[in-house]
């Protein structure tokens, strides 16, 4: 097998008190998201879409939410971690397209940056990493202001070219 491809989706609930981080970016706005970690629902999203690829469980397997070494968090560190797992694995990035759906704040501004942050720690060149922003037109928990969503899907090449023993 020479790709795999792996989905994520993850999703966290506004609080007011903290920052709020997406894609490793730290966005102005009243409240954050809830999370043990930094609750940066894009990069776990990511993070589960590289774990899945792999067939290695998702992120709450690998740094469990009860675990006092993982509180407070940057999820980009995670990401670094999934990522030594990847190329551990003989895996690395071919492509990622990643969409955060919340109904505020205004996301577009800062998906410039989120790109960069992201590229970086997947090994990639910025024109690899797509990522998009989206409401839900007011619908759903989302649309009631109640959370944000995100899902990332993940395209793996075996390094080398060369496909696996399976």
């Amino acid at each position: 097998m020479r790709f795999r491809i792996g989905q994520g989706y993850d999703v966290h609930r506004w609080v007011r008190g903290r920052p709020l981080v997406l894609g490793g970016v730290e966005i102005p706005h009243e409240a954050g998201l809830l999370g043990h970690s930094d609750a940066d629902a894009l990069s776990h999203a990511i993070c589960d879409a590289l774990l899945g690829a792999m067939a290695m469980g998702d992120i709450g397997l690998h740094f469990p939410d009860n675990d006092p070494a993982y509180e407070g968090i940057s999820s980009l560190l995670l990401m670094e971690k999934v990522m030594a797992m990847v190329r551990q694995a003989g895996w690395r990035v071919s492509n990622l397209d990643a969409t955060v759906v919340a109904q505020r704040p205004r996301l577009a501004p800062h998906i410039p940056v989120m790109r960069e942050r992201i590229a970086g720690v997947l090994g990639v060149g910025v024109d690899r990493v797509s990522l998009k922003a989206t409401t839900s037109e007011g619908l759903g928990f989302v649309g009631r202001e109640e959370g944000v969503a995100a899902q990332a899907v993940v395209l793996l090449e075996k390094r080398g070219g060369q496909g696996d023993e399976h």
